[in-house]
C-alpha cells in the first residue's frame, strides 16, 4: 500500500514502485542547456531505460529526443510529468498534466506549489514533491 500525506507519495517503496512502473517521462524545463539540472536528469532517467520527452518553450530536442513546445503537442502517452519550472508555473503544468492524462507527476527539488500540489492530488495523479529521481533512483533501487 502506498503510503500518502496529503495526497503526496511518502512512502520510499511507493516512490520506487513509481519509477520503476512508468516509462515516458516528460521534462517540464528541459532544454539544450548542458548547466541545468533538468538535462542532467533527464539523461539519467534515459541511461535508466525511461523515455524523456522534453518540453519547453523553444521544443529543441534533447539528448536525441524530439522536444514540444507543450505537454500536449506530445503525439503519444506520458506516464510523468517532471517538473523543473519554477514553483509559480507549477500550476499550469499540472492541468496540462491532467488534460493529457498523465498517471503521476513529479515535483523537482524546491518545486513547492501547494495549488499545483492539490490541483494534482485531487486528480488522482500519483505525486511526488521536492525530490530528485536521479537522487531516489540510487537510494532506492541501486545503481
Amino acid at each position: 500500500m502506498a503510503y500518502v500525506t496529503d495526497g503526496v507519495l511518502t512512502d520510499d517503496e511507493a516512490i520506487r514502485d513509481l519509477m520503476v512502473v512508468h516509462h515516458t517521462w516528460a521534462v517540464v524545463g528541459l532544454s539544450t542547456n548542458m548547466g541545468r539540472p533538468a538535462w542532467g536528469v533527464a539523461g539519467f532517467l534515459q541511461g535508466h531505460d525511461k523515455r524523456i520527452v522534453p518540453v519547453h518553450p523553444k521544443a529543441e530536442a534533447v539528448h536525441g529526443e524530439t522536444g514540444y513546445a507543450l505537454l500536449e503537442e506530445i503525439p503519444f502517452p506520458v506516464d510523468v510529468v517532471d517538473v523543473f519550472v519554477n514553483a509559480e508555473h507549477a500550476e499550469p503544468v499540472t492541468a496540462q498534466a491532467i488534460a493529457i492524462g498523465a498517471k503521476a507527476i513529479w515535483y523537482q527539488l524546491g518545486v513547492v506549489n501547494p495549488d499545483a500540489i492539490k490541483l494534482a492530488v485531487d486528480a488522482g495523479l500519483q505525486v511526488v514533491v521536492d525530490r530528485c529521481p536521479a537522487i531516489e533512483w540510487p537510494r532506492l533501487i541501486g545503481a
